[in-house]
Parts: structure tokens; C-alpha cells; sequence
């Protein structure tokens, strides 16, 4: 949430003008004090990342006005028809234009959407080729290079905000952002607390910042705090869900997820009966289709779709044939906006019957709360109110960030003989205030979440080394100093 002291600082707060005398030191805490200078690194370290985040986001949540303009002529049909042809025929002229590689799946069009028909080829790795087909006129709209059904500009968006286009490197950005900003989420909020608790403010007053106050770093603080509790359940979520699918902190989510049996559950393409040849090519080379385990019939994707649909899987579905010869196909519900539809289906190719199902309603609570968040964190899950409360997110970040800056700059030093350029760190020294008691229960605490959120525990490993390094050559330095200039400052 914050960026800088949100409580009773352990140094006397700057004032905006040089004749004005200094406040008396407030006292605070061993915890607050603690808490505050953890709060003012961690802002000050790690804002740069969520300023990254914020932007790359930001431009994410666009993306679906962005592919509407940039591909409705392959994603949409100019006119919608009365009858769709079969998807064979479609398929076939998808081959066509396409000869090279296996069809990976089959996306049915439905109202004024194209059929996708995706084709995996070895030398583009995860990504794919699709190709979009008019399912009323079976006329080829155009091809691009997907991935995961994500568009070109999608997909780059996507790799831009997850991994600056960096790769495995630059996936460690995202995640030291989202590992740190529940953290100080959480300690904005508990400092602000404490220094509304001590000022005897109202609930009311935790919420609005305190208009009364002049210009200056008062008043900087109260927009930035006041507007950190107003974001705050949003960017813990953002923090949540985005930590599920990070590299190190989202293995070990699904090492979690393992342990609880609580993934979302396989479907089962085994069949009773193993064909001895491949099935019948449908009667013409443009009907045929090759699949991951060999040739596979055309018509086979209506005997499935019909399956799909007299299964009651509504809305649009995904087709993915066997990735083995004498497998079941499976049908995935693709439509991922409340109320969501994701059951799936495996159905034998060659007559048709379901095989194995497994409904969304039937996955385990963590699974469904997991792939939810995930939705919702891409902005899709409640469709443009979606994109606009994570725009409003992503902004606010970046106005919570420059105001704690703002106020960095604001309590520097501003005596002739004391002047700098931004504020003094707070005070060392909270942890040996702490009670043993505290130090018996925080020590395991923060050790186990260093272990589930790795990059959080090496960064601040590295912080407090640092720290306790600098401080010991700050004493150091100040003992050296003392005959000559018996009032200097440390850091």
C-alpha cells in the first residue's frame, strides 16, 4: 500500500521552513518501530517493481477492446447466417490453408464468432498457428500465431507484464512485486492505525484523510495512507493471485494444492476398446485432419460437438482430439465470465458416447477459488467492470506510490547545517526492543512464509544483512567522529 512512515516516526519530523524549531521526538513502540523502518525499505526498494507492475497491468486490462480492433476481421464474421456449416467442411478448408502441422483444437464459432482451428507445429514451442474460419460460409478469415488462444497483441501484453520479454529472468520482477505487496499493504495499514488510534480518530477518519492539515507532509501522508485502505483488499488479491502462478512461490502453491488434493481434477480418456486402424478419413483429402496420434476422421469433431451439446455443455467449448490413438476426445467449456462455465467431457470419437465427466460445481473449493482469481486477475471474470476495477487498481498504486515518495522528499532535512535531499530513514533499533516472547513466535513466523514465498525471504534476508552491516559502519563512523563533531548523524 505505502511507501514511507505511515506512524509516529522515531526522528523528529522536517518542518517546511528553515526558522521553524523542530517537534520533540515522538515515541513509539519497539514494534512500530520495527514495522515502520521494515515499511519505509520495503516502499522505498521495492516501489520501482510495482510501478512496472502497475503500467505493464494497465495496459493488460485493454486487451479485448485492443483484439477487437486490431483482429475482428479474423476473430468476428461480417454476417451472421442462419445455419452453420458442419464442422468438417470447416475444418477442411482450415487444412487447406493450413496443410503443415497437427490440430491441437477445435473452438466452434458461435453468433458472430469464427471457428478456431489451432495448429501445433514443434519449432513454435508453446505457441501455436490458428486459423480462423467463417462457420456460415466455411471462408478463411486469416491466421495468426496464438498462444493458448491469446492473440499476438495479447500475448505480448501478457509477456510484458509477467516477464518484461526477459523469459525465465524476468519472471523474477513480477513476483518479488506481488511477494512484497501485501506486505506493505498490510503495514501501511497497521501504521496508519496506530497513528489515527493515537490521535483518538474515528473509524470514519481512517477512511478520509485529514483535510485540516496544512500542506506539507501531513497532508501528503493522509492521501497517501487514506488512499492505500481504499485499495487494499484489491492489491492483497492482486498479491494472492498473482503469487499462484509465479515461479517459485507458485510451485510451491501447487506442492500446497498436492498435498490437500485439492487441484482441479483429471478426466479420464481411457476407452474400453482400442481401435486396431485409424478411423475412415471421411472421404476426401480435404476432409481429413491430423491429430497428435495420427490421423484422425473430420466428421468426428460433429460426432463430438453433438455429444457436447446433447451433454449440456452450453456456451462455447473447446474440442481437443486424443492425444493417443484409441483415447476419448475431450470438450472443455471455454466461457470464463460470471457465472463461468467450465465442465468438461470425454467423449469416444467413433459413436459419440460420453465417456467421463467432471463438472466445475465438483472441484474442490481451492481449485475453484484458484482458477476464479486467476480470471479475475486477467480482468475477464466479470467482463469490463472487470477491466475497470483493476485499471482504478493500477492507477491508485501509482498515486499511492508518487505520494510516498512525495513525502520521502518532504521530511528531508531542511536546517542550513543539516540539509538533504530526501528524508532520513527511521530510527534502528526496534528489534532489540522486542520482547522475547515476540521474538519466540515472529522468528518461526517469518521463517516459514521466507520459505513459501521465497524471493520475499532471500530479499529481506539480504535487507536485514545489509542493515545491520550498515549500521555497524555508521557506529563506527560516528565513534571516529565523536572528538570533532560530537552532534553528527548517523544512517
Amino acid at each position: 500500500m505505502s511507501l514511507t512512515e505511515l506512524s509516529g516516526a522515531a526522528t523528529p519530523e522536517p518542518t517546511d521552513t528553515v526558522d521553524t524549531p523542530a517537534r520533540p521526538i515522538r515515541r513509539t513502540s519497539p514494534f512500530g518501530a520495527l514495522l515502520l523502518r521494515l515499511h519505509f525499505y520495503a516502499g522505498i526498494l521495492v516501489a520501482p517493481f510495482l510501478v512496472v507492475a502497475a503500467l505493464t497491468g494497465l495496459a493488460y486490462t485493454i486487451t479485448p477492446q485492443l483484439d477487437k480492433i486490431l483482429y475482428s476481421d479474423q476473430l468476428t464474421v461480417a454476417e451472421v447466417g442462419d445455419r452453420q456449416l458442419p464442422l468438417a467442411e470447416q475444418i477442411g478448408a482450415a487444412r487447406n490453408a493450413h496443410p503443415d502441422g497437427s490440430i491441437a483444437t477445435v473452438r466452434p464459432g458461435d453468433g458472430d464468432q469464427t471457428t478456431r482451428v489451432t495448429f501445433s507445429l514443434p519449432e513454435l514451442g508453446e505457441k501455436q498457428h490458428t486459423v480462423y474460419v467463417d462457420p456460415y460460409t466455411a471462408q478463411v478469415q486469416g491466421q495468426l500465431t496464438t498462444w493458448f488462444g491469446s492473440t499476438p497483441a495479447t500475448t505480448w501484453l501478457d509477456d510484458l507484464h509477467r516477464n518484461l520479454h526477459l523469459g525465465v529472468v524476468g519472471r523474477h520482477y513480477s513476483e518479488l512485486a506481488a511477494s512484497w505487496l501485501w506486505v506493505i499493504a498490510l503495514g501501511g495499514i497497521t501504521l496508519w492505525w496506530r497513528r489515527r488510534s493515537a490521535a483518538r480518530a474515528t473509524a470514519r477518519h481512517l477512511l478520509v484523510p485529514d483535510l485540516s492539515a496544512g500542506k506539507g507532509v501531513r497532508r501528503t501522508r493522509g492521501w497517501h495512507a487514506t488512499t492505500g485502505i481504499w485499495l487494499t483488499v484489491g492489491l492483497l488479491f492482486l498479491s494472492a493471485t498473482g503469487l499462484t502462478w509465479s515461479r517459485y512461490a507458485g510451485a510451491n502453491f501447487g506442492t500446497g494444492l498436492d498435498a490437500l488434493s485439492a487441484r482441479a481434477p483429471e478426466i479420464s480418456t481411457s476407452l474400453a476398446t482400442v481401435p486396431n486402424e485409424p478411423a475412415e478419413t471421411g472421404g476426401g483429402h480435404q476432409h481429413g485432419a491430423t491429430g497428435a496420434g495420427g490421423v484422425v476422421e473430420s466428421a468426428a469433431f460433429d460426432r463430438v460437438a453433438a455429444a457436447a451439446r446433447a451433454a449440456s455443455l452450453s456456451g462455447p467449448v473447446e474440442i481437443a482430439p486424443a492425444a493417443e490413438p484409441g483415447s476419448a476426445w475431450t470438450v472443455t467449456q471455454v466461457d470464463n465470465t460470471w457465472p463461468v462455465a467450465k465442465d468438461r467431457i470425454a467423449v469416444d470419437p467413433a459413436g459419440g458416447e460420453v465417456t467421463a465427466r467432471s463438472d466445475f460445481a465438483d472441484w474442490p473449493l481451492l481449485a475453484q477459488l484458484s482458477g476464479l482469481g486467476i480470471q479475475a486477475h486477467m480482468g475477464i471474470l466479470f467482463g469490463p467492470i472487470n477491466q475497470i476495477l483493476l485499471a482504478a487498481l493500477a492507477l491508485g498504486l501509482l498515486c499511492v506510490i508518487v505520494l510516498g515518495y512525495r513525502m520521502w522528499w518532504q521530511r528531508r532535512p531542511t536546517r542550513v547545517d543539516r540539509r538533504g535531499l530526501v528524508g532520513i530513514p527511521p530510527a534502528r533499533g526496534g528489534v532489540r526492543g522486542l520482547p522475547l516472547w515476540a521474538l519466540l513466535i515472529g522468528i518461526p513466523v517469518i521463517t516459514a512464509i521466507g520459505w513459501a514465498l521465497p524471493l520475499f525471504g532471500l530479499t529481506l534476508l539480504a535487507f536485514l544483512v545489509i542493515d545491520v552491516v550498515a549500521g555497524a559502519v555508521s557506529r563506527r563512523r560516528r565513534r571516529a567522529a565523536i572528538p570533532a563533531a560530537p552532534e553528527s548523524i548517523g544512517g
